[in-house]
C-alpha cells in the first residue's frame, strides 16, 4: 500500500468517525443525563448517580397523556396518507412525460411550504367550516404533507415493476382488483411498510404545523415545548432512553429475523 492509499484510507476513518460522533454523541450525553441527580438535564456538573427520573417520568400523567396523543394521531396519520399516497403515486407514474413533470411539482409543493404556514392555513379554513382545533385537525395538517413523503417513496419503488407483470395476469382473466391485490401490492409491500414507519416518525416528531392546530389536545412536541419555558426536567431525558431503548431492540429482531428467513429460503 503506497502512501496516497494510506492517507486515503486515514481520511476515511476519521471520517466514519466524526460522522458517527455527530449522530450519536448528542444521543449519549442525553442518556447519561437521565441518571445525573441534578434537576436539570445536564452531565456536568456531575451531583450524583440515581434513577429517580424514571419515577418522575411514571408519575408525570401530562407526559405520558401526550404520548398517548402522539401516537393517536400518529395512527390516523398512517391510515390516511398511506392510500391516498399510493394512490398519488399510481397516477404520477402512469401519465405521460410531460403531464408527470407538471403533477409531480404539485404534488410535492406541500414539503416546500413552512409548516407554520400549513399549520395556520388549516385552522383558517376548518374554521370557516366550523371546525375547531384538535386531534382531527392535527391529523389533517400533517397528513397534508405526510403524503408527499409516501408519494415519492411508493414512486421509487414502481419505477422498478415490471409492467409485462400485469398484462400477464390481466391476460389470465384476472381482474384489475385481483391484479392489484395479488401482483401490486406484494411488490409494494416493503416500500408501504417503510412509508409508514417514516409517517408515524414525521407525525410524532412535528411540531410547527401540529402548534398552530391542536386545540386543547397537546402531543408530546408541544407538551416538552411548554416544559422546556416552565422548568424541563431529566424526565424528558427518561422517556427518551426507554423510546431510543425500544427503537434499537426492535430494529435488532428485525434483522434476525431477516437473516433467519433468508437462511431458510437459502436451504429451500
Amino acid at each position: 500500500m503506497n502512501a496516497a492509499d494510506r492517507i486515503a484510507r486515514a481520511m476515511f476513518g476519521f471520517y466514519m468517525v466524526a460522522f458517527f460522533l455527530y449522530l450519536f454523541a448528542p444521543l449519549a450525553i442525553m442518556g447519561i443525563a437521565t441518571f445525573n441527580t441534578s434537576r436539570f438535564p445536564t452531565v456536568t456538573p456531575w451531583r450524583g448517580t440515581t434513577l429517580q427520573w424514571f419515577d418522575a417520568l411514571w408519575s408525570d400523567s401530562g407526559m405520558w397523556q401526550s404520548l398517548w396523543t402522539s401516537f393517536v394521531v400518529a395512527f390516523f396519520v398512517v391510515i390516511t396518507v398511506l392510500p391516498i399516497g399510493t394512490a398519488a403515486a399510481l397516477v404520477l407514474t402512469s401519465l405521460h412525460a410531460r403531464a408527470r413533470s407538471f403533477m409531480y411539482a404539485v404534488m410535492v409543493s406541500p414539503l416546500l411550504t413552512p409548516g407554520v404556514v400549513i399549520g395556520i392555513a388549516t385552522l383558517v379554513l376548518w374554521r370557516q367550516l366550523g371546525v375547531g382545533g384538535g386531534v382531527f385537525l392535527i391529523v389533517v395538517a400533517q397528513a397534508s404533507f405526510i403524503i408527499c413523503y409516501v408519494m415519492l417513496m411508493i414512486t421509487a419503488r414502481l419505477q422498478r415493476f415490471d409492467p409485462t407483470q400485469e398484462e400477464a395476469a390481466l391476460g389470465l382473466g384476472a381482474s384489475k382488483f385481483m391484479v392489484f391485490r395479488r401482483v401490486l401490492l406484494p411488490f409494494l409491500k416493503p416500500a408501504l411498510i417503510a412509508a409508514g414507519f417514516l409517517a408515524v416518525l414525521q407525525s410524532i416528531e412535528n411540531y410547527n404545523t401540529t402548534l398552530f392546530v391542536r386545540g386543547f389536545d397537546t402531543p408530546l412536541t408541544v407538551y416538552i415545548a411548554t416544559k422546556v419555558r416552565t422548568g424541563l426536567t431529566p424526565a424528558v431525558n427518561a422517556l427518551a432512553l426507554i423510546m431510543i431503548a425500544i427503537t434499537v431492540l426492535g430494529a435488532i429482531a428485525y434483522e434476525i429475523a431477516r437473516r433467519r428467513g433468508a437462511a431458510r429460503m437459502a436451504v429451500e
